[in-house]
């Protein structure tokens, strides 16, 4: 009788592990992420809108961009921070 009532028992206990506790949690999943997402859209009917975007035309933002692509093909100049016990600026008093 009583290996049968811990089997009982243990079955009962496995059982409830399986069970879903979480109906709460779960119905609002995510809504902080789109709340979050539809809060930094500055427009969301932008794509639904046919008036062309006020700014550069199509030939200025592409020079732009190559003058921004080139820019990273020669890394800049390494300049020495450190100072240590000379005059700011190279100057002497």
């Amino acid at each position: 009788m009583f290996i049968k009532s811990t089997t009982l028992a243990l079955t009962l206990l496995l059982g409830t592990g399986c069970s879903h506790v979480t109906p709460n949690y779960d119905a609002r999943f995510g809504d902080a992420v789109r709340d979050a997402r539809k809060k930094m859209t500055l427009n969301p009917d932008a794509g639904k809108d046919g008036n062309p975007i006020a700014g550069m035309d199509g030939r200025s933002a592409s020079e732009s961009m190559k003058q921004y692509h080139e820019s990273y093909k020669v890394p800049p100049p390494a300049v020495n921070v450190i100072n240590i016990g000379g005059a700011i600026g190279g100057g002497t008093k």
